[in-house]
């Protein structure tokens, strides 16, 4: 999914910015973005946040729906993407992914789309004409350095591993839980994993205590460590932990993703839905995005199998951007 601000910012950090290395519980609360106009989808986004720019190498988590698709479609025409991953997951609907190498996949509940954009791709989503009431997740993970130039790639996984613990079930998205690993591609130490438990269940995630780890509540019955966690809401949680308690209430099971990873310490300058290191670096992009959307044959390509045009390019701010790391 693409960010669709029209006047979007560089996102300033400020007091968690710099990781944590001990044990924390902060609790982040959404803001809301409307999507694609006023018949569109409002989504909630947790990163980047302006108290914590990244959660290992996960840097941008939008939360979205339940909404009708017959009422709010999401409807996001081709638009580009440099030096990131795109995460696709569902909880409920379908998604048709279409991009610039040719790949046409619908993602539904269970299954994982990944898009690996490199040194430059576009794609567009689309919610199909049946699909069932709209909610899942869009994240990015930042490319590293070595890694952020390379071939744009696309990966669609059906079937993903399962940890389990007590009440507790784990679908590992992306990287490694525990003894768990996903078939998914991965570029840093990083651990992405969809949390379930029963009503008055309860477990415990293995984590790594030299990562960083964040936890959202994608509902009402999320109890952290003994503590309930509003629903839209990310706890950051810091390193140092060897494991985290998630249950659920009496009355509500409990769903939450687990987003964690070994810090990012890369300056990142995020701006649209490019990651990237520099102001030219974007601008330049910006730039070749603006020609592809004119007809010329760019990095990007072009995603011929979607019927309308390409999502334009907002305007760079007046001032010039800037990188911005951890600490």
């Amino acid at each position: 999914m693409s960010n669709l601000e029209r006047r979007p910012e560089e996102t300033p950090t400020g007091g968690l910015a710099t990781v944590s290395h001990d044990p924390v519980r902060r609790v982040l609360a959404p803001r809301e973005v409307p999507l694609g106009g006023p018949r569109g989808m409002v989504v909630r986004r947790t990163l980047p946040h302006r108290e914590l720019r990244t959660v290992g190498a996960w840097c941008f988590c939008d939360d979205y729906g339940p909404s009708d698709p017959a009422e709010h479609p999401m409807v996001v025409p081709p638009h580009p993407h440099t030096g990131l991953q795109t995460v696709t997951w569902l909880l409920s609907g379908e998604v048709l992914h279409q991009d610039s190498l040719g790949s046409e996949q619908v993602v539904r509940p269970g299954s994982l789309n990944l898009m690996t954009a490199g040194r430059g791709i576009a794609h567009a989503e689309t919610s199909t004409p049946g699909s069932p009431d709209l909610r899942g997740l869009q994240l990015w993970v930042a490319l590293p350095d070595p890694d952020r130039d390379g071939d744009p790639g696309f990966e669609h996984h059906a079937e993903l591993p399962v940890l389990a613990d007590g009440g507790l079930t784990a679908t590992v998205l992306l990287g490694r839980l525990g003894d768990v690993e996903s078939p998914a591609s991965a570029y840093t130490p990083i651990v992405g994993a969809d949390v379930s438990v029963g009503p008055e269940g309860s477990g415990t995630l293995p984590l790594d205590p030299a990562w960083e780890h964040a936890v959202l509540a994608l509902d009402d019955g999320v109890r952290l460590g003994g503590e309930p966690l509003p629903t839209g809401s990310l706890a950051y949680l810091g390193c140092g932990r060897d494991g985290v308690d998630l249950s659920g209430t009496a009355a509500h099971a409990a769903r939450a993703m687990l987003l964690g990873g070994e810090p990012f310490e890369e300056e990142l300058l995020m701006w649209w839905n490019f990651v990237g290191r520099s102001h030219d670096e974007v601008a330049a992009a910006r730039a070749e995005w603006t020609s592809a959307v004119e007809g010329a044959a760019t990095r990007f390509g072009r995603v011929e199998a979607y019927d309308g045009p390409a999502l334009l390019a907002p305007e760079l701010p007046g001032t010039r951007l800037r990188p911005r790391g951890r600490g």
